[in-house]
């Protein structure tokens, strides 16, 4: 079983407990406005580039061979100037409707100016590299499946997920929830804990914020906490959008009434807005308090 991940984190302490391989898959059926991690939404790879880093060698311009026509179209170039004296090319920008993604340039790059985001990992892969952590996970440690949405890969996530169980690895996955109910049915036996997202309480706001209404998100939450998961809400806050006491106060309604383990309050970055820049995606808001 393969799939496409744009990270694969080891030593991670902050996506569960313990010490933990965090897998990052691509895909993702919300479209969050402070997304934290844009390189996950794609459901295909994508190239970033990163001009601070371009030192105008030009070998980019000479490396696609069979697509070079298509490169000379999307790769914009501009002088630099390096130690005194005018280089060219340098990339000045990406044309992004004519790249073709054949992602040369990226491998021709030595400065990393440009380079590929998501790659295609086997359930063997991976699992290989968590056997090799498998001394580290101490005090509940172990895989956390994240991303983008690993939910919007089911049958690669699930595969990752039994073959930790057969292995006796501590298994989480951090969902934002919107995803059939059907899959959750499925993986429930095989998840350890759930890093449940919760981002917004009004769904007007929802939807506004991320795309979608929060009620399917809501739905699945109740059925997992029914069901006996173990569950714990991560909940960004986000100034100028959900920082209200009404959304606190929900959150520790939910946190009540499913009897969730905690509820972790995620501080605001703009990490998300430079690396949308950089990929070409739509551009995000700073927000400030």
């Amino acid at each position: 079983m393969r799939g496409l991940i744009f990270s694969l984190r080891r030593f991670s302490v902050h996506d569960g407990d313990g010490i933990r391989t965090a897998v990052f898959m691509m895909g993702c059926p919300l479209r969050c406005v402070w997304c934290h991690n844009p390189e996950g939404t794609s459901f295909e790879p994508l190239l970033s580039f990163n001009r601070d880093k371009c030192d105008a060698c030009g070998k980019c311009f000479s490396a696609c061979g069979k697509y070079l026509s298509a490169c000379e179209k999307c790769l914009s170039v501009c002088e630099k100037i390096i130690d005194g004296q005018k280089k060219i090319p340098a990339v000045y920008s990406i044309g992004r409707d004519n790249c073709v993604r054949c992602f040369k340039c990226a491998d021709a790059c030595a400065k990393g100016a440009l380079s590929r985001v998501g790659y295609w990992a086997d359930t063997e892969e991976i699992i290989e590299i968590v056997l090799r952590d498998r001394r580290y996970y101490k005090n509940g440690g172990g895989v956390t499946l994240t991303g983008g949405e690993p939910m919007s890969q089911f049958e690669f996530t699930r595969s990752i997920l039994a073959s930790c169980r057969r292995e006796g690895i501590n298994t989480a996955i951090e969902t934002c929830g919107h995803a059939p109910r059907a899959g959750y049915e499925k993986i429930l036996p095989l998840v350890d804990t759930f890093l449940y997202d919760v981002k917004e309480s009004d769904p007007e706001r929802h939807k506004r914020f991320t795309g979608e209404d929060g009620s399917l998100i809501t739905d699945n939450l109740k059925f997992l906490c029914e069901s006996g998961a173990r569950v714990i809400l991560r909940c960004p806050i986000i100034p100028g959008l959900n920082d209200r006491e009404s959304h606190r106060e929900y959150i520790a309604q939910l946190q009540k009434k499913f009897r969730v383990v905690r509820a972790d309050f995620l501080p605001y970055h703009a990490m998300g807005a430079v690396k949308a820049e950089r990929l070409g995606l739509a551009p995000q808001k700073v927000f400030s308090f």
